[in-house]
Parts: structure tokens; C-alpha cells; sequence
């Protein structure tokens, strides 16, 4: 598994363009948060849902494989057993990454990504990694810019 910061940093630099597998169009959904987010910060986040038309302002495709253009990364918020199929789809479509999510552990599905030349991740937040390592992470999801324990007055 990815999981060193070099790593992740390039991962998040390339990869621009993010298929989000269980996107959800709800609000209070943490797929939801994240792909705002990922669209608040310059990526193309292309929601992968068979249940919606589109979300966030973007038009939302059944598979993988219905994409018409390249995708970069595919980030995964389904549950553990499904996620195999989903890798091979991610190999079929040329993506360069498979993201699985925080409580996500394909270890079949991530040895499959990584025979095929993807980078792998595994049981991470791509939201909060982004925040962690491009300086955007802070107690109210606000960068200050400030290295102390103590509260500004």
C-alpha cells in the first residue's frame, strides 16, 4: 500500500481528475463533503452512481467503463466486498490510481491495482490527506497558518 508522504503528494499532484465510486448526491454524506471539497481545490470529480443523473453540477455515469474521457483516479466509497470488481474496472479504464477509502481494505483488489502499475492506497481519506499534506487541515477545517496550541485572542 501507498502510505509515504512523497508518495501521497505526488499522487495528489498528478492525479487531477477523480472518478468517485459511491458518490452520493446527499448533503451530510462524507462522499459528498469530499468531492466538494476536491472540486473547491481544482480537481475534475467525475461521480459514479447509478442512482443519480448528476451531482454537484456534474453529470453522473452507472460504471466506470461509461466514462468517455480519462480518468486519473478512481476513489472508492463502497464497502470492502465490492471493491475487486471496481479495481478491474479501474485497470480496464487506464486510471492511474485506485484510492479506496477510510474503513476501505481490498488487499485482492489492491494487488490487482498494483500488478497493473496503479498506485495503490488503501483505509485513507483523499479529503483529509490533501488537507494534511498541502496545508489546509486545522480544528475547523481552516488553514491559519499558525503552529501553536494555544487559541489566537
Amino acid at each position: 500500500m501507498t502510505d509515504d508522504i512523497v508518495s501521497l503528494r505526488r499522487i495528489l499532484r498528478q492525479c487531477r481528475t477523480i472518478a468517485i465510486v459511491g458518490l452520493s448526491a446527499d448533503w451530510h454524506r462524507p462522499s459528498n463533503f469530499v468531492g466538494k471539497y476536491l472540486q473547491q481545490h481544482g480537481y475534475r470529480i467525475v461521480p459514479v452512481n447509478p442512482r443519480y443523473d448528476s451531482i454537484l453540477g456534474e453529470r453522473c455515469f452507472a460504471k466506470l467503463e461509461d466514462i468517455p474521457h480519462p480518468v486519473d483516479m478512481v476513489d472508492v466509497f463502497r464497502k470492502t466486498a465490492d471493491v475487486l470488481p471496481i479495481a478491474r474496472s479501474a485497470v480496464a479504464i487506464g486510471a492511474k490510481c485506485l484510492w479506496q477509502q477510510i474503513g476501505v481494505l481490498n488487499d485482492e483488489a489492491d494487488a490487482l491495482a498494483r500488478a497493473a502499475g496503479l498506485d495503490a492506497v488503501m483505509d485513507r481519506c483523499v479529503k483529509i490527506e490533501h488537507a494534511r499534506l498541502f496545508g489546509g487541515l486545522h480544528w475547523a477545517g481552516v488553514n491559519t497558518r499558525v503552529v501553536s496550541a494555544r487559541r489566537p485572542v
